[in-house]
Protein backbone atom coordinates (compact mmCIF):
# COMPACT_ATOMS: atom_id res chain seq x y z
CA UNK A 1 0.00 0.00 0.00
CA UNK A 2 2.86 2.28 0.87
CA UNK A 3 4.91 1.84 -2.87
CA UNK A 4 1.11 2.33 -3.92
CA UNK A 5 0.78 5.47 -2.61
CA UNK A 6 3.89 6.89 -2.69
CA UNK A 7 3.90 6.62 -6.66
CA UNK A 8 0.43 7.11 -6.87
CA UNK A 9 -0.01 3.96 -9.28
CA UNK A 10 -3.51 3.49 -8.36
CA UNK A 11 -4.32 7.35 -10.14
CA UNK A 12 -7.61 8.64 -8.56
CA UNK A 13 -8.75 5.56 -8.26
CA UNK A 14 -9.56 3.15 -5.19
CA UNK A 15 -7.79 0.25 -4.99
CA UNK A 16 -7.40 -3.27 -3.06
CA UNK A 17 -4.81 -5.18 -2.56
CA UNK A 18 -5.31 -9.34 -2.09
CA UNK A 19 -3.32 -11.17 0.07
CA UNK A 20 -3.75 -14.59 -1.38
CA UNK A 21 -1.53 -16.57 1.19
CA UNK A 22 -3.85 -14.30 3.85
CA UNK A 23 -6.81 -14.91 1.87
CA UNK A 24 -7.65 -11.47 2.59
CA UNK A 25 -9.16 -8.22 1.05
CA UNK A 26 -7.93 -4.68 2.28
CA UNK A 27 -10.12 -1.81 0.48
CA UNK A 28 -8.17 1.51 0.05
CA UNK A 29 -9.49 5.10 -0.84
CA UNK A 30 -7.81 6.86 -3.58
CA UNK A 31 -4.98 8.70 -0.96
CA UNK A 32 -4.09 5.30 0.77
CA UNK A 33 -6.94 5.26 3.87
CA UNK A 34 -7.98 1.74 4.77
CA UNK A 35 -11.75 1.27 4.26
CA UNK A 36 -12.18 -2.42 5.45
CA UNK A 37 -10.52 -5.28 5.06
CA UNK A 38 -12.78 -8.94 5.00
CA UNK A 39 -11.45 -12.80 3.80
CA UNK A 40 -11.96 -14.17 0.88
CA UNK A 41 -12.49 -16.96 -0.85
CA UNK A 42 -10.09 -17.57 -3.86
CA UNK A 43 -9.10 -19.95 -6.82
CA UNK A 44 -8.91 -23.75 -5.39
CA UNK A 45 -5.79 -24.19 -6.94
CA UNK A 46 -2.51 -22.54 -5.90
CA UNK A 47 -0.53 -20.65 -8.58
CA UNK A 48 -0.13 -16.50 -9.96
CA UNK A 49 -1.38 -17.12 -13.96
CA UNK A 50 -4.55 -18.05 -15.00
CA UNK A 51 -4.59 -20.76 -17.87
CA UNK A 52 -4.84 -19.20 -22.24
CA UNK A 53 -8.11 -19.23 -22.43
CA UNK A 54 -9.67 -20.02 -19.49
CA UNK A 55 -12.35 -17.28 -20.27
CA UNK A 56 -13.82 -18.69 -23.38
CA UNK A 57 -14.20 -22.05 -21.82
CA UNK A 58 -17.47 -23.90 -19.91
CA UNK A 59 -17.03 -23.94 -16.39
CA UNK A 60 -17.72 -27.53 -16.27
CA UNK A 61 -14.51 -28.11 -18.34
CA UNK A 62 -12.29 -26.42 -16.27
CA UNK A 63 -10.11 -28.38 -14.35
CA UNK A 64 -9.46 -28.36 -10.83
CA UNK A 65 -5.62 -27.76 -11.34
CA UNK A 66 -6.38 -24.68 -13.73
CA UNK A 67 -9.15 -22.79 -10.91
CA UNK A 68 -6.37 -20.26 -9.83
CA UNK A 69 -6.88 -16.34 -8.86
CA UNK A 70 -4.30 -14.66 -11.41
CA UNK A 71 -1.42 -12.59 -9.56
CA UNK A 72 -0.77 -8.77 -10.61
CA UNK A 73 -2.08 -5.30 -11.08
CA UNK A 74 -5.71 -5.19 -13.02
CA UNK A 75 -7.51 -1.67 -13.67
CA UNK A 76 -10.99 -2.97 -12.87
CA UNK A 77 -14.24 -2.17 -14.08
CA UNK A 78 -18.14 -2.56 -12.72
CA UNK A 79 -20.34 -4.79 -14.53
CA UNK A 80 -22.16 -7.78 -14.54
CA UNK A 81 -22.53 -11.58 -14.81
CA UNK A 82 -24.06 -14.40 -16.71
CA UNK A 83 -26.65 -14.14 -13.47
CA UNK A 84 -27.20 -10.45 -13.95
CA UNK A 85 -25.21 -10.03 -10.50
CA UNK A 86 -22.66 -7.04 -9.61
CA UNK A 87 -19.17 -7.57 -10.11
CA UNK A 88 -16.07 -6.06 -10.41
CA UNK A 89 -14.02 -7.25 -13.36
CA UNK A 90 -10.57 -7.90 -12.51
CA UNK A 91 -9.39 -9.50 -15.90
CA UNK A 92 -12.61 -10.23 -18.09
CA UNK A 93 -10.45 -11.73 -20.42
CA UNK A 94 -9.87 -14.24 -17.89
CA UNK A 95 -13.68 -14.39 -16.70
CA UNK A 96 -11.80 -13.33 -13.35
CA UNK A 97 -14.28 -11.14 -10.60
CA UNK A 98 -14.95 -9.95 -7.56
CA UNK A 99 -18.42 -10.85 -6.42
CA UNK A 100 -20.78 -11.70 -3.78
CA UNK A 101 -20.29 -15.51 -2.29
CA UNK A 102 -22.49 -17.67 -3.91
CA UNK A 103 -23.25 -20.50 -1.41
CA UNK A 104 -25.28 -22.24 -4.15
CA UNK A 105 -23.41 -26.08 -3.25
CA UNK A 106 -24.41 -26.75 0.10
CA UNK A 107 -21.21 -29.58 -0.11
CA UNK A 108 -19.04 -26.60 -0.40
CA UNK A 109 -19.48 -24.88 2.75
CA UNK A 110 -18.05 -21.24 1.48
CA UNK A 111 -19.96 -19.45 4.18
CA UNK A 112 -18.24 -21.58 6.73
CA UNK A 113 -15.34 -21.08 5.13
CA UNK A 114 -15.14 -17.03 4.99
CA UNK A 115 -16.15 -17.53 8.80
CA UNK A 116 -13.41 -20.03 9.85
CA UNK A 117 -10.38 -18.45 11.16
CA UNK A 118 -7.63 -20.21 8.93
CA UNK A 119 -6.63 -18.94 5.35
CA UNK A 120 -6.08 -22.76 4.24
CA UNK A 121 -9.65 -23.41 3.16
CA UNK A 122 -10.31 -20.77 1.67
CA UNK A 123 -9.27 -22.42 -1.41
CA UNK A 124 -12.69 -22.87 -3.31
CA UNK A 125 -13.43 -20.50 -6.23
CA UNK A 126 -12.64 -21.00 -9.89
CA UNK A 127 -11.14 -18.34 -9.94
CA UNK A 128 -13.38 -15.25 -8.84
CA UNK A 129 -12.70 -13.41 -5.48
CA UNK A 130 -15.57 -14.04 -3.39
CA UNK A 131 -16.65 -11.34 -0.94
CA UNK A 132 -19.18 -12.12 2.20
CA UNK A 133 -22.29 -10.13 0.88
CA UNK A 134 -22.96 -7.39 3.92
CA UNK A 135 -19.25 -6.82 3.18
CA UNK A 136 -19.49 -6.77 -0.44
CA UNK A 137 -23.20 -4.18 -0.11
CA UNK A 138 -21.73 -2.03 2.69
CA UNK A 139 -18.25 -1.80 1.78
CA UNK A 140 -16.85 -3.11 -1.31
CA UNK A 141 -19.46 -1.83 -4.12
CA UNK A 142 -20.35 1.62 -2.87
CA UNK A 143 -16.28 2.60 -3.76
CA UNK A 144 -15.64 -0.09 -6.08
CA UNK A 145 -18.81 -0.07 -8.02
CA UNK A 146 -18.92 3.36 -8.97
CA UNK A 147 -16.12 3.36 -11.64
CA UNK A 148 -12.55 1.83 -12.61
CA UNK A 149 -10.39 0.75 -9.84
CA UNK A 150 -7.44 -0.44 -9.48
CA UNK A 151 -6.77 -4.46 -8.22
CA UNK A 152 -3.23 -6.10 -6.97
CA UNK A 153 -3.27 -9.20 -6.03
CA UNK A 154 0.16 -10.27 -4.58
CA UNK A 155 1.44 -13.48 -5.64
CA UNK A 156 1.94 -16.88 -3.53
CA UNK A 157 4.44 -18.81 -6.01
CA UNK A 158 6.25 -15.88 -7.53
CA UNK A 159 8.62 -14.05 -6.29
CA UNK A 160 7.28 -10.12 -5.43
CA UNK A 161 9.57 -8.94 -7.78
CA UNK A 162 8.53 -11.00 -11.03
CA UNK A 163 5.41 -9.61 -10.66
CA UNK A 164 5.28 -6.30 -8.89
CA UNK A 165 8.97 -4.97 -9.93
CA UNK A 166 8.75 -1.66 -9.06
CA UNK A 167 7.23 -2.10 -5.73
CA UNK A 168 9.85 -4.64 -4.45
CA UNK A 169 12.71 -2.01 -5.40
CA UNK A 170 10.83 0.14 -2.97
CA UNK A 171 10.39 -2.07 -0.08
CA UNK A 172 14.00 -3.01 -0.72
CA UNK A 173 14.74 0.23 0.14
CA UNK A 174 12.59 0.43 2.98
CA UNK A 175 9.89 2.72 1.71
Amino acid sequence: AGWIVATADNGPHPFAIIDKAGAHVYLFQPAGRLLAASPVLLGFARGDDSVTGIGLRPIAEVRPSERTTPAGRYVARPGRNAQNDDVLWVDYDAAVSMHRVRATEPREQRLARLASPSPRDNRISYGCINLPGAFFDHHFWPHFGAGTSVIYILPETKPLAAVFPAAATIVAAGV
